[in-house]
């Protein structure tokens, strides 16, 4: 009989040493995975930063373009209105001056 209560007992803590053993087995595994999980999402935050700083540098170039374009637009627009009424601003010009020249200066 203390035999066989012997064995058990000698069984059981076999049992509790395999138990042990795999729970710090499964705590390295949990570490691990923690520390490959961590690495992964810092590289995701890492990749996500630059595709944004991409996208708004892309986003200043291309309005930066767009305002250049609108400005030459402007100046092109101010050119051909100041063309189409070069005579009408002349006969304008000359009119006040006359008016000028006959003002009495008094």
């Amino acid at each position: 009989m203390k035999k066989i209560l012997a064995e058990v007992l000698q069984v059981e803590e076999k049992i509790n040493a395999n138990i042990r053993q795999t729970q710090a087995k499964a705590n390295e595994i949990r570490m691990a995975a923690d520390k490959a999980i961590s690495e992964k999402t810092a590289k995701a935050k890492e990749e996500g930063r630059e595709i944004l700083q991409a996208a708004i540098e892309d986003a200043k170039k291309e309005a930066e373009r767009l305002a250049k374009e609108k400005i030459k637009q402007a100046d092109a627009e101010k050119d051909a209105l100041l063309n189409s009424n070069s005579d009408r601003i002349n006969i304008l010009v000359e009119e006040i001056s006359k008016i000028i020249l006959t003002t009495d200066n008094k």
